[in-house]
């Protein structure tokens, strides 16, 4: 009998051919461009905060107590090389590395801005978090007294490939200093804090400047499992009482927040295009029911029993539900493979997204939750969408719409 019923739906549901396509473009176009959306959403932010991660904080990072709140040179770790060492040692940790950091005030002949100034082991970069991608224009290479400088402050002072910038701070002693630097690289690495405000010169170098010891530090930054992560954070405070130890999400709430409100939009667009599937199902069945609606009328008066009715209106909902979603993951899945490898180029608007911290080409992610969540979806909407024409069909007084229909 269900044999009988499956092959009855099915013919029914692609008796109008038309009307049956018509619905079918319809959710798979929606589902397509929907779950790129989402792909491009979590792609912009997963990129955004890998970035982050990568140009400074790692998972987790470890400074000196009270340099987060006053920011100064003398709330500083000592021997944060042998720290290093003894990190990598630890289950979960997969890179360190340790950087020195100041505020200063850096120099044109015609411009001044608050910034930074970065000393760093670019051997250590390159591992830790691929810093030869952050490259805008110039080389990766620190010459005598050469700097790279992040793109914003370039722009800010309007320097370029080859000028001199003048970079003055306090050092350790509280005496104020001055280093002349020769602009070697321009750094885009998406974090903002970088690229408005850094100047990134040899850790050596940014140690003798600041009168300390060659393997002092303002920061330690680790790439771990995220797995790890949580439990890694408790362990590191009680090994290291004198450091306070950090997690990306309390460094950079405001990243999370982003992810966060990504969610709510992705999960507004989903409800958004699973109504109008719902809405088009119901449309769909509901005329396909009023046309044969004197065939269920005689079906019912030689004794055909009303869930046989049901079972076939609800398998033909499907069919079509599940036409259209397979053509959804088809065109999903065409839409996310090339913006996954080559992107949404926005380059026209390069300006303003790097003003936020985004790259001016977006990549997407690909995840199974997009296809599986729409599945589920698209059924509960197809067998939803057949509730109103199934009460219309149990209302049904056979006789008057046999006679109706004569």
């Amino acid at each position: 009998m269900f044999k009988t019923i499956l092959q009855v739906a099915y013919r029914n549901a692609y008796l109008r051919k038309s009307r049956a396509l018509l619905l079918i473009l319809m959710i798979g176009l929606s589902m397509g461009v929907m779950v790129s959306i989402e792909g491009l959403y979590d792609g912009m932010s997963m990129n955004m905060i890998d970035r982050t991660k990568r140009s400074d904080s790692g998972e987790i990072s470890l400074y000196a107590n009270k340099y987060r709140l006053e920011h100064v040179i003398k709330y500083r770790i000592s021997d944060a090389d042998k720290k290093v060492l003894a990190l990598q040692k630890i289950t979960g940790v997969t890179e360190a590395l340790y950087r020195l950091e100041v505020d200063g005030l850096a120099q044109t002949a015609r411009k001044s801005k608050p910034s930074i100034l970065l000393g760093i082991d670019l051997d250590d970069e390159k591992k830790f978090g691929k810093f030869e991608e952050f490259l805008k224009e110039g080389e990766l290479d620190f010459g005598k007294n050469s700097a790279f400088i992040g793109g914003g402050l370039a722009k800010k002072l309007k320097v370029k490939i080859g000028s001199k910038v003048i970079f003055t701070a306090q050092d350790s002693q509280n005496e104020i200093k001055s280093i002349a630097l020769r602009i070697r690289a321009i750094i885009r690495s998406s974090n903002i804090n970088f690229d408005e405000r850094a100047l990134y010169i040899p850790r050596g170098e940014a140690a003798r400047f600041l009168s300390v010891k060659q393997n002092s530090a303002t920061q330690i930054a680790l790439r771990t499992d995220e797995t790890h992560t949580p439990t890694l954070q408790t362990t590191l405070q009680a090994k290291y009482p004198k450091l306070s130890v950090y997690t990306f999400a309390q460094l950079y709430p405001q990243l999370q927040q982003m992810q966060t409100m990504m969610d709510v939009f992705n999960t507004i667009t989903f409800m958004i295009v699973m109504i109008v599937v719902f809405i088009g199902i119901l449309g769909v069945m509901y005329v396909s029911i009023l046309d044969r609606i004197r065939e269920f009328g005689i079906l019912l008066s030689i004794g055909y029993a009303y869930r046989y009715i049901r079972y076939q209106i609800m398998i033909e909902a499907l069919l079509l539900g599940l036409a259209g979603y397979f053509l959804g993951l088809f065109v999903g899945l065409l839409i996310l493979s090339y913006l996954t490898y080559q992107g949404l180029d926005l380059t026209l608007f390069a300006e303003g997204m790097e003003a936020f911290g985004m790259s001016s080409v977006i990549y997407a992610s690909i995840k199974s939750s997009y296809f599986i969540s729409t599945l589920f979806a698209i059924i509960i909407a197809s067998l939803l969408s057949v509730v109103l024409p199934l009460r219309k069909i149990k209302k049904l007084n056979p006789v008057e719409v046999i006679r109706s229909a004569g």
